[in-house]
């Protein structure tokens, strides 16, 4: 495992307007980017695209990152390219697809509301397949967010929207999930952009030959794709996988990482907002409902994971002093690795704290 950011940062701590520029960044940029996948998908074939968005955005990241840093010594291996293969596989292929290819069939708000649930399905994931016991509090938390998940598919089975397009979404959620748990232990690059760039080369690849073999090649007629589509299609590239993902990326360098994990329930709000403002997406309060109880969810388990890291800290405070330790918890969730599209290579974090005076601690 690599060393954690913030024993990397800088002496020169960013202030504290920098920070949050950074973040209005990833919260305006992810709240985005469902919306634009819709768009993409009015007229442009969607594993196409998103192939086209992965293969520029990755040529262009790995061709310029993998000239900086540690060249020698972290040299991308065999084993690192199985492991981001891997990766790529889960996470841009059933997480990042699974979400365009659902948003053929129902509301982008509702696709960002669902993908709200990815830091509950990587705590149930952690806790059944690496047996981390979680805090009472966050499984009070898991109770609620599953809640408001099953409210979400209870309206698509009233008719409300399409059911095989919400079951693809909540299927990329998962996917999305079990990813970023395994990209923790995964043998990756260090240097976190090579590894980021490697995972969309590989998923671009991958995403060529399965539009081919869904005969999308058969249908292309560019006569039909329209200005919209295109400059969303622009936009997820530079806006959606270079600025917010490398926004985030300083962050978790520069910043406590409880600040910058709220994108996790910030974006879905500002996705439903942009889908009724500029599509006409009907909001109904079943998904006001869902949503809010979904958000206030990931609230729960972000706040209850901060605290049992807090007690951890003070438990290993105390053993250090030769005083009697209490019963260990498992370390915090990785949240700042999961619940949005853009993500591939997040569960490094570490970063800072955000003082008053804007210097990490």
């Amino acid at each position: 495992m690599p060393d954690s950011p913030s024993n990397v940062a800088s002496e020169h701590a960013p202030s504290t307007s920098l920070i949050w520029a950074a973040m209005a960044a990833v919260y305006v940029v992810w709240s985005t980017t469902y919306l634009a996948i819709k768009v993409v998908n009015e007229t442009l074939p969607t594993l196409l695209a998103t192939a086209v968005r992965f293969l520029v955005a990755g040529a262009v990241l790995y061709g310029i990152a993998i000239r900086r840093g540690d060249r020698v010594g972290d040299r991308p291996t065999r084993r690192n390219w199985r492991a981001a293969t891997i990766v790529a596989v889960l996470l841009f292929i059933c997480g990042n697809a699974g979400v365009a290819w659902g948003e053929r069939t129902i509301p982008s708000g509702l696709a960002a509301l669902v993908i709200a649930t990815v830091p509950l399905w990587i705590a149930v994931i952690d806790r059944i397949v690496f047996h981390h016991r979680q805090p009472p509090l966050v499984i009070g938390g898991l109770v609620l967010g599953f809640v408001g998940a099953a409210i979400l598919v209870q309206g698509s089975i009233s008719g409300h929207v399409d059911t095989t397009g919400l079951l693809v979404v909540i299927g990329a959620s998962i996917a999305w999930a079990s990813g970023s748990l395994y990209q923790r232990r995964a043998p990756l690059p260090r240097r976190t952009f090579v590894s980021a760039g490697m995972q969309m080369l590989i998923a671009g690849v991958i995403l060529i030959i399965l539009s081919a073999a869904a005969g999308e090649f058969g249908h292309i007629d560019t006569s039909t794709f329209s200005r919209a589509s295109i400059l969303a299609l622009a936009y997820l590239i530079v806006f959606g996988s270079w600025l917010g993902f490398t926004s985030y990326l300083w962050l978790l360098r520069n910043a406590r990482t409880s600040l910058v994990s709220t994108y996790a329930y910030i974006t879905p709000v500002g996705a439903v907002i942009l889908g009724a403002v500029v599509l006409d997406e009907a909001i109904s309060a079943r998904t006001v409902v869902a949503g809010l109880l979904i958000v206030v969810a990931v609230a729960i388990i972000i706040s209850a994971g901060g605290a049992a890291r807090a007690a951890a800290a003070r438990a290993t405070a105390a053993s250090d002093a030769g005083e009697q330790r209490g019963p260990e918890l498992e370390p915090e969730v990785a949240l700042e690795s999961a619940g949005g599209p853009e993500q591939p290579r997040l569960a490094q974090g570490g970063g800072g704290e955000l003082q008053a005076d804007g210097k990490p601690a």
